[in-house]
């Protein structure tokens, strides 16, 4: 068992995320086993858990003649139009069934605010709105975060180099993540998350 300082962020692992889902990560459900034994490792486990209401400024549907993995500049900065996904209540926005994590604490939800995306656990898209998460950690004492779960390149990035941002150490588990990888997104994601200081690693290290 890990130290009660460690803490494992297990990202939007939902059923949309999932082949056949609508915002489908390739393979993304071959990990669901390797994430349920390495969170059997820690003792604070965090689950995060897209959740946008229905209409939300990300989708592309939400903006007449606009097709989904466009870009287009909202109040915020630059946003990727997505696919509806993970609204609120519908069983794409449940955590796959086959996730068993049932000594986990929190749930953060993110993106529930309906003109802002958030792809951190920590931050929404607008780099000032807080999900509480740096708080909660804060209280119970971690001091190192490590992120598992979909996508690579969007949400277990932007986690965690935002852990970095509130002063965490933090770690990626590399094989127990999948990716995205448009248009060079996952080499991307990993330089950013190396010059922030955020550590690869493989399940090898905490199994």
């Amino acid at each position: 068992m890990r130290r009660s300082t460690d803490c494992l962020l297990v990202v939007d692992m939902q059923n949309d995320f999932m082949p056949g889902g609508a915002l489908a990560v390739p393979r993304g459900d071959e990990i669901v086993p390797l994430v349920n034994r390495i969170a059997a490792q820690f003792a604070v486990v965090v689950l995060t858990q897209d959740w946008h209401p229905a209409g939300h400024a990300s989708f592309a549907s939400s903006h007449a003649g606009r097709k989904p993995f466009e870009t287009m500049r909202l109040s915020y900065g630059e946003q990727v139009l997505w696919p509806d996904h993970c609204v609120q209540g519908t069983p794409g926005a449940a955590l796959h069934a086959a996730l068993d994590v049932p000594h986990a604490q929190l749930v953060i939800r993110k993106g529930h605010h309906g003109k802002v995306d958030s792809y951190s656990a920590f931050l929404e898209a607008d780099r000032k709105t807080k999900t509480g998460l740096d708080g909660y950690l804060k209280s119970r004492g971690v001091k190192r975060v490590f992120c598992v779960g979909l996508a690579t390149d969007f949400c277990v990035a932007w986690t965690a180099m935002d852990a970095r941002r509130f002063g965490l150490q933090a770690a990626v588990i590399g094989n127990a993540c999948r990716a995205i990888d448009a248009g060079g997104s996952l080499a991307a994601a990993w330089q950013g998350m190396k010059r922030a200081g955020v550590r690869r690693l493989s399940s090898a290290a905490v199994l």
